[in-house]
C-alpha cells in the first residue's frame, strides 16, 4: 500500500481563535485519535491538500513526521471544508500500528459492460458501493474493482461473490447486492403475469376437484 509522509507538528493549544491563527499562517489544526486517546497536531496546508487530492478519498496510509523525528502512522478519519469557499479547516486522523488489524470502509469500483445489457436488452443496477473490511492497515485496498462484463439479465454480483487478496476479511453481510442486471420490460412483465396468473390456476383446479367431490357425495 502507498504511503506519504506529511510534515507535522504537536500543538499545546487549541480554540476557534488558535485555529484561525494557523491557517493565516498556511497550517491545518487537526487531532489524532488512538485508543481513547486525542492528540492535538497542526500540519503543513500545501502538503495535505496535495495528500488528499492525490487520495482521491480512498484508505491511504500517511506517514506523519515530527521535528523530533517521531513519527507516527496513521488514516484520515474524516476532515472538514468550508461550506461557502471549499477551504480546507480540520483533519482528523487515527493513528494505526502495522501489527493490529483495522475496520475500514473500502469503495467498489464497476468495470465493464454486462453481456446481459450489451446482448439482451438489460438494464445495470448498482447496490452497495462499499463494503466494511478487516484487515492490517499494509493491506487496505485502495478500492475493490468489480468486473461485471460476464453479467446477464436476471443476475446479480453478491458481496459473497467477491474475491479478495488473502488477509483480507469481509464483514459486510454476503447476501448483499453489488451490482444487477435488470431483466428486459417485456421479460418483466411476462414473469409477473405468469406470477399473478399461477395462483389463479391452483385455485380453479381447486374449485373443480371440490365441485368433483360433491357431485360423488350426491
Amino acid at each position: 500500500m502507498e504511503k506519504t509522509s506529511i510534515k507535522a507538528e504537536k500543538r499545546e493549544v487549541s480554540g476557534k481563535g488558535i485555529a484561525r491563527s494557523l491557517r493565516r499562517k498556511g497550517l491545518i489544526p487537526g487531532v489524532m485519535y488512538r485508543e481513547g486517546k486525542s492528540l492535538p497536531i497542526q500540519l503543513d496546508k500545501p502538503e495535505l491538500v496535495r495528500f488528499l487530492h492525490r487520495s482521491g478519498g480512498e484508505q491511504v496510509i500517511v506517514n506523519l513526521q515530527f521535528p523530533d523525528g517521531e513519527s507516527r502512522l496513521a488514516l484520515v478519519k474524516n476532515y472538514q471544508v468550508d461550506p461557502v469557499n471549499r477551504e480546507l479547516l480540520h483533519t482528523d486522523f487515527f493513528e494505526v500500528s502495522l501489527k493490529e488489524t483495522i475496520k475500514v470502509v473500502a469503495a467498489i469500483h464497476i468495470m465493464g459492460e454486462p453481456i446481459g445489457v450489451k446482448r439482451e436488452g438489460g438494464a445495470l443496477q448498482y447496490g452497495v458501493s462499499q463494503i466494511e473490511i478487516e484487515c492490517l492497515p499494509d493491506r487496505i485496498p485502495g478500492h475493490i474493482n468489480v468486473d461485471v462484463s460476464e453479467l446477464g439479465a436476471g443476475h446479480s454480483i453478491h458481496v459473497r461473490d467477491l474475491v479478495l487478496p488473502e488477509g483480507i476479511k469481509v464483514l459486510t453481510h454476503g447476501e448483499e447486492v453489488v451490482a444487477t442486471v435488470a431483466l428486459p420490460k417485456e421479460e418483466e412483465a411476462a414473469a409477473a403475469a405468469a406470477e399473478t396468473a399461477e395462483p389463479e390456476v391452483i385455485k380453479k383446479g381447486k374449485e373443480k376437484e371440490e365441485g368433483e367431490a360433491k357431485a360423488e357425495k350426491k
